[in-house]
């Protein structure tokens, strides 16, 4: 079964299939009428930190297909991020107890883990809000949320005392340096500032839906554009 392991650092991140390198780029598509530019991107930041990454729906790599990815991570080494709304076969007390770790508390032994992407399936990223403690192996996205991989704050979950608002996930989906830019050249994703409001508080079946409604156009509206990974 999938277990959490500590990170090796205060890096969660990795790549995953790098584009080939001396690949020509694509030439750039216009973007499908009526779907506004991010507001970053189109001033030019560099990042993509902290954004939701939205799978269109031609989208052809299952792993992905209407997927929300948050961006933990984005630099001109590649990016890292944790699919939001794609359940696993496992609840939080199947991970604890794997690790050896009694939880007594029923809506935390019940709580959902989630497939966070194809790279290392047996790695497990708690997702959650920032806080004044801090544990042994975490990553801070930005003020409001951090990802942590040490066994420390599932402890602390078990028992009730780990962050106010959190999600568990297996697995990390990776890029490469320039594969996730290829990839927005062509059109297979939509990018929108994050909103923890879906992270935590929207039903996994509704989470790609009203992430694609933050960029402002309504997601039946996008069933006749097609993307490519």
């Amino acid at each position: 079964m999938a277990r959490m392991v500590k990170s090796s650092g205060n890096n969660p991140g990795g790549r995953g299939k790098p584009v080939a390198s001396g690949k020509r780029p694509a030439r750039r598509k216009p973007a499908p009428r009526g779907v506004p530019a991010d507001p970053a991107l189109a001033a030019g930041v560099p990042t993509l930190t902290g954004h939701f990454l939205i799978a269109m729906p031609g989208m052809g790599d299952p792993n992905f297909a209407r997927g929300i990815t948050f961006i933990c991570q984005h630099s001109e080494d590649g990016a890292m991020g944790l699919v939001v709304n794609r359940l696993s076969d496992f609840r939080l007390g199947d991970v604890l107890r794997q690790m050896h770790m009694p939880c007594e508390r029923k809506d935390v032994a019940t709580a959902p883990v989630l497939v966070g992407g194809p790279v290392q399936p047996e790695r497990g990223f708690v997702l959650h809000t920032s806080g004044k403690r801090e544990w042994d192996s975490s990553y801070r996205v930005n003020d409001l949320l951090t990802v942590t991989t040490s066994r420390d704050i599932l402890a602390a979950m078990a028992d009730g005392e780990g962050p106010e608002r959190a999600l568990v996930a297996l697995g990390y989906a990776g890029w490469g340096a320039g594969q996730l830019e290829q990839e927005l050249r062509e059109n297979a994703w939509l990018t929108v500032q994050a909103d923890d409001r879906i992270l935590f508080d929207t039903a996994l079946d509704d989470r790609w839906g009203a992430a694609v409604a933050l960029v402002g156009i309504n997601p039946a509206n996008l069933t006749s554009y097609s993307g490519r990974a």
